[in-house]
């Protein structure tokens, strides 16, 4: 992974975190945690806190997400909302910190100039054993600690100013004033410091998590879908009227579950011409071929008229599998119709010309669903779906993770959203 850390592939985007006063505080989330105090003078972390030189110290790269639910998470700064989440069970639990960072901002933004602040993202259940566990989560509550408890004392400030305001002779009580001034040395003006977060539960919808081998739900109005491996336990066990179970094996019922819900956009020329969409497909299929024919090939001085003869020469291992001849032929009829009819398509192959709506809310998600089956389309792992990504990347030989790294530079991270807004209509994530 040296590779990838030294190209900003992995654990990039980073926050650093060296100043004395800050590491001090995130020991007392640590410690608050059960943990023990780190000794680094400098390390990094994402948007929830986590830090991969911290994980490596205490040996434990869970140890902001114990059973992988109720995820931990550990705010220095109001910085962090613009960092990626690098490490996590959830999907969602990205966005879930996003909309928390974004309702409560002025408490956020008040609580860190002399506080820390930790808690866990809290659910219905402590530790997920079957997917129903999974399905009962339907919101996430925030429970919210500081390492000073500025936020008890703010509350409790703010309880004894009510009583000042509505108890007539309140004002006599002089141990609760001598209190109420030891409280604002702390805690301030609390009627212009908003200390006490606005908003703590969120709605828990769709999203990926690791557990059982990797699991999707997509959440409807009449129905939740879940699509996973059928040997997870609970699959298709409980609640038939409200529940669908989708084998992540049977890519025709994955896509037409996709397609009818209005999530995928179709192949048309609309957006296909212009995005290069199948272009990109086409490369990304020869490459696999390379890569599994010749795997200690070194692709560093390769070029376009290098690849094209290489695919001249090897017209029978391509005819064989199938992908770049159809991608070709996908390509004319849409030039000649304007569309692509899939009714007689391969239904893997269907999945190598379609992406995600882009309006639609689960757009990301589905795109990541889609690079489960276009698994040779490694960019679009990294974008969408960086789990996937890393686990192939570790059977990847080293002249392939090197081109590999090379193609994402010069491709996706020369500039994202220009990228993704091109390929696959989104913008506005990193």
């Amino acid at each position: 992974m040296d590779l990838l850390r030294d190209n900003d592939l992995i654990y990039g985007r980073l926050l650093p975190v060296e100043e004395p006063h800050l590491i001090e505080r995130y020991n007392k989330a640590l410690k608050a945690f059960g943990l023990k105090p780190t000794k680094l003078k400098s390390f990094e972390i994402d948007r929830s806190g986590f830090s991969p030189q911290i994980a490596e110290e205490l040996d434990d790269r869970l140890y902001l997400d114990p059973n992988e639910v109720n995820r931990r998470f550990i705010i220095l700064t109001p910085a962090q909302a613009d960092l990626p989440v690098v490490h996590t069970a959830f999907s969602n639990t990205s966005q879930l910190l996003y909309e928390f960072f974004t309702k409560n901002s002025r408490a956020i933004d008040a609580l860190t100039i002399k506080d820390v602040i930790y808690g866990e993202i809290e659910d219905s259940v402590s530790k997920v054993e079957d997917i129903e566990d999974l399905l009962s989560i339907n919101q996430v509550e925030f429970r919210v600690l500081s390492g000073e408890d500025v936020l008890g004392k703010a509350a409790e400030l703010g309880t004894l100013v009510d009583r000042l305001k509505q108890e007539p002779d309140a004002w006599r009580d002089s141990a609760m004033l001598e209190r109420m001034v030891e409280l604002a040395k702390v805690t301030g003006d609390i009627r212009e410091n908003a200390l006490v977060p606005d908003q703590v539960i969120f709605r828990h919808n769709a999203y990926w998590t690791s557990h059982f081998g990797g699991l999707y739900v997509f959440v409807d109005r009449d129905m939740t879908t879940v699509i996973s491996d059928p040997s997870a336990p609970g699959f298709r066990r409980s609640r038939p009227w409200q529940v669908s179970y989708l084998s992540i094996d049977d890519a025709d019922r994955v896509f037409r579950f996709l397609a009818s819900t209005g999530r995928l956009e179709l192949p048309r020329a609309s957006w296909i011409e212009a995005s290069n969409y199948l272009e990109h497909r086409a490369e990304m299929a020869i490459l696999s071929l390379i890569r599994q024919s010749e795997p200690e090939r070194s692709l560093a001085n390769a070029d376009k008229v290098w690849l094209q003869t290489w695919i001249h020469g090897h017209a029978d291992l391509i005819n064989r599998d199938g992908t770049f001849p159809f991608l070709n032929a996908a390509k004319r009829q849409i030039a000649q119709f304007g569309q692509l009819k899939l009714d007689d398509v391969d239904p893997l192959h269907r999945f190598l010309v379609v992406r995600a709506k882009p309006d639609h809310p689960d757009a990301w998600l589905t795109n990541r669903l889609i690079s489960d089956f276009v698994p040779a389309d490694f960019i679009s792992r990294y974008v969408f779906n960086k789990q996937g990504f890393y686990k192939d990347y570790e059977s990847f030989t080293a002249p392939w993770r090197s081109h590999v790294v090379d193609l994402l530079k010069t491709t996706y991270l020369k500039d994202k959203d220009a990228f993704r807004a091109r390929l696959y209509g989104l913008s506005d994530k990193a």
